[in-house]
């Protein structure tokens, strides 16, 4: 049941990190097109690893169930 906790809860920081980092892209779009797609190259990382932790996430649910 820790596992979960730890992986819900680094779940919640990536995601908080994810929406900020496209906000900046969003922003950053009419104004600076480099930083935009560097912000937006960041996001799509950390999606990635939000991923990874949500299939992790339910590997550990079905092993409790």
């Amino acid at each position: 049941m820790q596992n979960t906790d730890v992986i819900l809860k680094k779940q919640e920081e990536l995601n908080s990190k994810y929406k900020k980092l496209v906000e900046q892209a969003y922003n950053f779009r009419q104004t600076d097109s480099a930083l935009s797609d560097i912000s937006e190259y960041k996001a799509i990382k950390l999606l990635n690893k939000l991923n990874r932790l949500k299939f992790l996430a339910r590997e550990q649910y079905q092993s409790i169930a």
